[in-house]
């Protein structure tokens, strides 16, 4: 069967994002996290930020009326800041030991199987499929050291499945739960009594966002419900000099929170926020105002005290929030900040959960995450395409790979595990996305 998603990942070949995806990911850091432009994808995943613009972020207007993007040179964020060309060459053995590996050949022409994540205890979540006219799919926790797969029981689902959270005693999926789309569903796995339960709220509104949920506090789910959409200005985006619309600097997006537990149905509560990406910490939730467009407001909240602050982060005139995740004291945000003369601004900027600015990663083409402990940052930049990993209480910066495969892969891991993905095969026009891939599975020293 061809690939369910070949239309969805051609654009990402042609426009590339971020990509994990992991709904964690994409969902998360993490959410793997396919890049939006104004139009969201499913799944989603993320890039970073700060900056003082040079000249004005508009210029012009073209003779159709519409504003042009400013056409100079790419503007230095604020604070100290990391390019690709100061990352070293990460080395096996060195930096990291891979521990498995699964390739397909040809993921253009037909699904293949896959490492959808790993678990707290350190077995791979494996998907066989979907195959066939039926979309038949199943799943195995596999054994990197032995190669052995337990299959899991099958549960009767066939549409896109998301892995949210692989615990030591539980697996979440995620899925839109009804054949329009809407009406989100879990589906947990208790490992222990070897069987699923589905659940979904009556509760909460069919329009949760599959692409906005997070993992709380005592195990509850936390899921954005959309509020306020962004547009495209009269005539349309400007387009910058690479031809593309430019939609840097856009207005963005919000949600109303929620949040519903993984045991009781009737357990649905709106949660009094509105947001525009969240994430937690040990002990803190943060939030954004607004996510895919221009964001100028980061909110912490101390989950023992219930204390709030919040602040600006600096991010620059025309940075659209994309991807947003925390790890330990550290908040990352992935961001889209325009097209210039000399290359696309893309930027992974990593604060404190005070404000500090403590890195931006900036470059051409460039998405990046929180995963694994680390920030995963993915490069489309043809000069220096791969896969970097930035740690934030180190300052390391290394490079794993040098190139990506076309397909968005992959999952949540734990800490001190490393996912990526390498191009397999060559692709018949440059339009194409190249067939296959290999996915990498590593522990990241």
């Amino acid at each position: 069967m061809v690939n369910d998603m070949r239309a969805l990942l051609h654009d990402a070949a042609a426009a590339p994002p971020a990509d994990d995806i992991d709904l964690a990911t994409v969902l998360a850091g993490g959410r793997q996290r396919l890049r939006r432009r104004r139009a969201r994808l499913a799944g989603g995943l993320a890039v970073v930020v700060v900056g003082t613009v040079a000249l004005g972020t508009v210029v012009g207007r073209d003779a159709d009326g519409r504003d042009t993007p400013a056409a100079s040179a790419v503007p230095r964020p604020e604070g100290p800041v990391v390019r690709l060309a100061d990352a070293r060459q990460a080395k096996e053995g060195v930096d990291y030991d891979v521990v498995a590996s699964q390739t397909n050949d040809n993921l253009d022409a037909a699904n293949g199987r896959y490492f959808d994540g790993v678990t707290e205890d350190g077995k791979i979540l494996f998907r066989d499929g979907p195959h066939g006219p039926e979309n038949s799919m199943r799943y195995a926790l596999l054994d990197p050291a032995t190669g052995h797969k337990d299959w899991l029981p099958r549960f009767p689902e066939h549409q896109q499945v998301f892995p949210l959270e692989l615990g030591r005693d539980r697996l979440v999926l995620l899925t839109a739960g009804n054949d329009r789309g809407t009406g989100l569903r879990a589906w947990v796995y208790d490992r222990a009594a070897r069987t699923w339960a589905s659940i979904a709220w009556a509760g909460l509104p069919d329009e949760a966002d599959l692409s906005k949920t997070e993992i709380g506090p005592g195990g509850r789910l936390y899921v954005g419900v959309p509020a306020t959409v962004g547009s495209p200005p009269p005539g349309g985006w400007p387009t910058g000099p690479d031809g593309e619309a430019d939609d840097a600097g856009a207005t963005g997006e919000t949600y109303d929170l929620w949040s519903v537990s993984l045991t009781d149905s009737t357990d649905a509560r709106e949660e009094g926020l509105r947001v525009g990406d969240i994430a937690f910490t040990d002990d803190a939730m943060v939030w954004s105002a607004a996510t895919n467009g221009k964001n100028d407001r980061i909110h912490v909240r101390d989950l023992a005290t219930g204390a709030e602050h919040d602040f600006d982060p600096h991010s620059g005139a025309r940075c659209n929030l994309l991807g947003f995740g925390a790890l330990d004291d550290r908040i990352v945000l992935s961001q889209y900040c325009g097209t210039y003369d000399n290359g696309r601004d893309d930027r992974v900027q990593v604060l404190t959960t005070d404000g500090d600015l403590v890195t931006t990663l900036q470059g051409n083409g460039l998405d990046g995450w929180v995963t694994g402990g680390v920030v995963r940052v993915t490069a489309h930049d043809p000069a220096r395409p791969g896969t970097y990993v930035y740690e934030p209480d180190t300052g390391r910066f290394a490079r794993v790979s040098d190139g990506n495969s076309s397909w968005g892969l992959g999952g949540p891991v734990p800490d001190g595990y490393l996912l990526w993905d390498t191009p397999v095969g060559t692709a018949s026009d440059p339009q194409e996305p190249i067939p296959g891939a290999t996915q990498w599975l590593a522990r990241w020293r």
